[in-house]
């Protein structure tokens, strides 16, 4: 079948592979949409292996149950599916607390559990296959809106949820990088709270895809940043401050911008260092607030995302690529050239 694998340091390219072969516990996909994002990016153009060879992209997946193993009885045959991509135990005490992003059996204190298309094969193929534990049901949304939920969607639901108590009527929350994941955000903050709602990003073309949609919008780089959020959101700070990017400059801005007892969460990933401070003097935090590296989300996050999804009332950009363009999929996104979410489109 043709795939789009990685075949070492700043290789991959489109491959014939052979079908998988179903497992006990598993049923087979035929993959309807792949999802890629700046991670496949930073795996490609990394100097260093950062992944197993030989392994097939894709870790944002939807497609059709197209065969089960022996004692797999759902979802059936045919149903349209998304796959959660934290693939756990489902018996380690943090799997049971329902924190399967945590699991203790198959990640490690370091590292996460199995990922499909980052440490096994996945959907970036005609085909794949997957536990039945990991699938949700997604029936009725458009498999490529459905393919960028199990992490598009799904980072920022996370986040979001773990700070729900926070997001009351009157309180301000601040989204930094409105790419998928920011549009993601924007959508689920509009959705689920009535909070002010403050967009951030270097690039004002971003900014502009959600300008509807948000109370403010400022570009990040710009010197007097932070004091254009303090005045947005009442002079006291957001209750609230989601980093999408990940970098020293936007994990300084949180810091300065975050109201005291409020919530910063950074699943960024541009190896930003945060300068956490205790003097009476200096200080990069106020009191009572926090910061937080979120991995991914839980299964319930996802089939939550999944039947907000269904009801209609999110929706981000698409740009869509058939399989045949994969790989200009990944030249586009490592240029820039995107204002959403790449999704690749199975024939």
């Amino acid at each position: 079948m043709r795939a789009i694998q990685y075949l070492g340091v700043n290789q991959v390219e489109h491959t014939e592979v052979g079908s998988p072969t179903i497992t006990p516990g598993h049923v087979l996909l035929r993959v309807a949409a792949a999802g890629i994002c700046q991670t496949d990016i930073h795996i490609r153009a990394a100097s260093e292996q950062m992944i197993p060879t030989g392994v097939v992209l894709g870790h944002e997946i939807a497609g059709h149950v197209v065969e089960r193993a022996d004692g797999v009885d759902t979802p059936s045959i045919g149903d349209l599916v998304v796959v959660h991509p934290v693939w756990s135990c489902g018996r380690c005490r943090q799997c049971i607390a329902g924190r399967e992003n945590a699991c203790l059996n198959v990640g490690g204190r370091m590292y996460p559990a199995a990922t499909p298309g980052i440490s096994i094969n996945g959907g970036l193929a005609e085909f794949v296959t997957v536990p039945a534990s990991a699938l949700v049901p997604a029936a009725g949304l458009d498999p490529v809106f459905a393919a960028v939920l199990p992490d598009a969607g799904l980072v920022p639901y996370h986040s979001i949820n773990a700070v729900k108590d926070t997001l009351r009527p009157g309180s301000t929350a601040v989204v930094i990088g409105m790419g998928g994941l920011g549009q993601f955000a924007v959508e689920l903050l509009r959705a689920l709270t009535s909070v002010r709602i403050i967009a951030l990003d270097v690039k004002e073309a971003a900014l502009a895809a959600v300008r509807h949609k948000v109370d403010y919008t400022f570009v990040s780089g710009s010197s007097n940043v932070s004091e254009q959020v303090m005045e947005a959101a009442g002079g006291y700070g957001a209750d609230f401050v989601l980093d999408l990017v990940g970098s020293s400059a936007t994990l300084q801005l949180a810091g300065a911008v975050v109201a005291p007892y409020g919530a910063i969460r950074v699943p960024g990933l541009s190896d930003g260092v945060f300068k956490f401070e205790t003097s009476q003097l200096s200080t990069s935090l106020p009191w009572g607030a926090s910061i937080t590296r979120p991995y991914s989300g839980t299964y319930q996050d996802l089939h939550d995302l999944v039947a907000l999804a269904q009801t209609g009332q999110i929706n981000i950009n698409l740009v869509r690529y058939n399989f045949d363009e994969a790989l200009r999929a990944f030249d586009d996104l490592e240029a820039g050239k995107i204002n959403g979410r790449a999704v690749v489109v199975m024939d």
